[in-house]
């Protein structure tokens, strides 16, 4: 009995002690105030100071317009400072609250937040009943500063349909932010239900450390090992990888007339929703590649896919120690180093700009792949260790199309991000346009690039493939709607800024390039990532599969060899595209008839018609280029001085000077005839065993001009046995005509002075750039 009466008194200890544990707290997620799931017209205030520091601007994060004091202010803010204003939130569901975060004014001037609060609740706006710690109504403690969110938790929830935020204390004026942490009890009211998204794919919806992503990256690459490959960019300033995963039939090599696709995202540490789309874009592709799915096992076989799903890992793990609701706005950003890694690129633009008002372009500056300044190549430029890693990247591989992935605002942002600045016409067109009321198009058009259509094709795809993206009634995240509802912006327009990479890799490769931005919450909740995997998941297949659209071949010569670094030129777009080692090609255009050209150094130019249809598909244009005799050409204007020289009219007298330049040219052009023979009886004369010495280019008749190394003539035994057998007869382009080398400097002077008073009183006959004559090779 004893033993019993002991049994049942240890069982009812063992009741008394889980009667008296500390029950787990309740972990909500944010209502959605900071991702605007929370729409405007579910927040409410007593009053507000001025439009632009209404209810709607109480978002936490929000962030104040370029402008301050106009209508996209940094917060919200009463009228006055009474005690009775307040702020309240509509949830317009049964939820149950667990607490709520704080900010102040985002603000250059003023230093204004709230420092201590009341909160209460309600079910139908009406009656309120405040909360309250037993006794009385429980103060809540806010900021100390007006950057740093602050929680205040509830030591026990409350379920209710309204919230309401009663300020008591502040800093400066009566302003704050503040996000809501709840967790729905019932279902949406039936009302507002049309816009929910539930997901049906069974993907991993968390946040991903770098250990956890690099875990996630080789499970995915175990599941599928014939189409996934995972490789590094480089290391960042702390030294971790960049880790990027490549998904094809045949990873690991470029297949031939195959185009390449890259989305990078985490270029700002702190904007991570990129980071997981695209971890989430792996394994969707993978299991539905695995699963049959004909979209998915299209794109893979026809595509070579690059994912980079952080671009700056030291920034993340900065952020991510915060979390996803306590990091200001600019917490990760930068790099270790501090650098932005967007704007951090070579500024290529102001280099084509100042070369096409020189009309240097295309003959002297190319108007594609524009080479790096030297400046920015040296071991000691200022440049961020990750953005040195990404260009080596982008030069090795041929990328067609691309995009980075960003957070603050819901938008997709095409080049140029740099502004370029009006000319004194453009200008006075501007005023003038305005005068009339009317917008000037030349002043716009200098922000745009020669493929603005295409782009704005490119943005729009993505964008109305977004869930919500063009939803005109959202408006912009942080300030006014940028797009007109359309979901896209040219970047100039939007936030001018120069060096991104954006109008870098359109400028410096064949890479189109633009920036999405996914959302106006940078760092979302775990919870919302399943919503927005499905906002997200239409517009990136959708835009991926825009690499097949224009035309694409391959450019050979009459052998069938490849020929790289061909340029493909389209009429009435002033931009080119290079081809790459195998001699293929991609250029992504808009449905129409185009003109398309194909030249390259050492053959003669093709030209042909090309159409591209609606359908997904890039229509196949090849080209085989005929070795041209510019080569040839060019040695034998070499030989004549690459000077230009005066055209002869037989039906009137030469003067004496013109016989005395004639002269002098048919002298230099014997001498070096005579030296070409001497070269070549020296090199027969040598062992054959002993290699030819390096060819010297002949004396300079003329001080100041310097021989390139493509206008010295061939020299080797080989090049001259060929030459000996042919005969040719040349139109040649001569650009200069030589003094013979027994004239003095004073002389030649002197006569070209007597030249220029003569072209100036128009008395010497014109120029000319031809001369027709026979050239014996064999005979020199």
């Amino acid at each position: 009995m004893e033993k019993n009466k002991d049994h049942k008194g240890s069982r009812k200890g063992e009741e008394l002690e889980e009667e008296w544990a500390p029950v787990e707290k309740i972990k909500c997620p944010p209502i959605g105030m900071e991702s605007h799931r929370i729409e405007d017209n579910q927040i409410r205030a007593s009053s507000m100071l001025r439009h632009g520091l209404g209810a709607q601007r109480g978002r936490l994060n929000m962030q104040a317009g370029a402008n301050e004091d106009d209508y996209y202010d940094g917060a919200w803010c009463a009228e006055d400072e009474a005690q009775t204003q307040w702020i309240e939130v509509d949830t317009r569901r049964m939820t149950r609250f667990t607490g709520v975060i704080t900010q102040g004014r985002d603000s250059n001037i003023h230093d204004d937040f709230v420092t201590t609060f009341f909160v209460g609740f309600s079910n139908d706006s009406q009656t309120w009943a405040m909360y309250t710690n037993g006794y009385e109504e429980m103060t809540f403690h806010g900021n100390v500063d007006k950057d740093t969110p602050v929680l205040s938790e509830l030591p026990e929830p409350v379920v209710a349909r309204f919230i309401r935020i009663y300020p008591l204390t502040w800093n400066g004026s009566l302003c704050m932010r503040l996000e809501v942490l709840g967790c729905p009890v019932t279902p949406v009211h039936s009302y507002y239900a049309q816009n929910e998204v539930v997901t049906t794919d069974s993907l991993d919806f968390r946040h991903h450390s770098y250990k956890d992503m690099r875990q996630l990256m080789k499970v995915v690459n175990e599941e599928c090992p014939t189409i996934t490959r995972t490789y590094s960019l480089g290391k960042s300033s702390r030294g971790l990888k960049i880790y990027a995963m490549e998904i094809s039939d045949n990873p690991g090599e470029h297949e031939l007339g195959e185009p390449e696709f890259r989305y990078t995202a985490g270029i700002h540490g702190n904007e991570v929703l990129g980071r997981e789309l695209l971890l989430l874009l792996m394994q969707y592709l993978c299991r539905e590649y695995r699963d049959g799915n004909p979209r998915v096992r299209n794109l893979v076989q026809d595509t070579r896919i690059h994912l980079v799903p952080s671009l700056n890992p030291d920034g993340y793990e900065v952020a991510a120690q915060m979390g996803s609701e306590f990091g200001n706005w600019a917490l990760g950003l930068w790099t270790e180093e501090g650098f932005d890694i967007f704007e951090d690129f070579p500024d290529l633009n102001s280099v084509l700009w100042a070369a096409e008002e020189k009309k240097w372009v295309p003959y002297r500056v190319p108007n594609n792949n524009l080479p790096i300044p030297d400046r920015y190549l040296s071991p000691d430029a200022t440049v961020s260790t990750e953005v040195r890693a990404i260009i080596s990247w982008m030069e090795k591989n041929p990328f067609v199309l691309g995009a980075n992935l960003n957070g603050g605002e819901r938008l997709v942002s095409y080049p140029y991000d740099m502004a370029r600045t009006p000319s004194q016409e453009q200008l006075l067109a501007a005023a003038m346009a305005a005068a009339r009321g009317e917008d000037d198009e030349e002043v716009s058009e200098a922000q745009e690039t020669p493929d603005h259509a295409i782009f704005r094709w490119l943005a729009i795809s993505f964008a109305s493939a977004h869930l919500t993206m063009t939803e005109p009634y959202r408006g912009g995240c942080q300030a006014q709607d940028y797009t007109s509802g359309m979901g896209i912006v040219n970047g100039a327009k939007w936030n001018p800024r120069s060096g991104t990479i954006n109008d870098f890799s359109y400028l410096h490769t064949n890479c189109l390039e633009l920036s999405i931005y996914l959302g106006c919450d940078k760092f979302p909740h775990e919870s919302e990532l399943p919503r927005e995997w499905e906002n997200n998941k239409e517009a990136l297949l959708t835009f991926m599969e825009q690499v097949h659209r224009g035309i694409k071949g391959v450019v050979t010569d009459e052998q069938g060899i490849p020929i790289a670094n061909a340029t493909i030129s389209v009429s009435g777009i002033n931009h080119g595209v290079k081809t790459a080692s195998g001699g293929d090609y991609w250029r992504i255009l808009n449905p129409g008839e185009y003109r398309v050209t194909a030249h390259a150094e050492g053959y003669t130019s093709s030209a042909k018609t090309c159409n591209v249809d609606y359908d997904i598909g890039a229509t196949q244009c090849n080209f085989i280029l005929a070795r041209s005799n510019w080569k040839r050409i060019r040695e034998i204007m070499a030989m004549n001085g690459n000077r230009p020289i005066f055209r002869i009219d037989p039906s009137r007298p030469m003067t004496p000077q013109q016989r005395r330049m004639q002269q002098r040219r048919l002298q230099y052009r014997l001498r070096m005839r005579e030296q070409m023979r001497l070269r070549r009886l020296n090199s027969t004369a040598a062992p054959a065993a002993s290699p030819a010495p390096a060819s010297t280019p002949p004396p300079s008749p003329t001080p100041g001009i310097t021989w390139r190394p493509q206008e010295v003539l061939p020299t080797t035994t080989a090049g001259w046995e060929e030459s000996e057998t042919e005969t040719y007869t040349e139109i040649v382009t001569e650009y200069g005509t030589e003094y013979g080398t027994e004239l003095e400097e004073e002389e030649i002077e002197e006569e070209e002075e007597e030249e220029e008073e003569e072209l100036a009183r128009g008395h010497m006959f014109p120029f000319t750039t031809v001369e027709t004559y026979t050239v014996n090779f064999g005979d020199i």
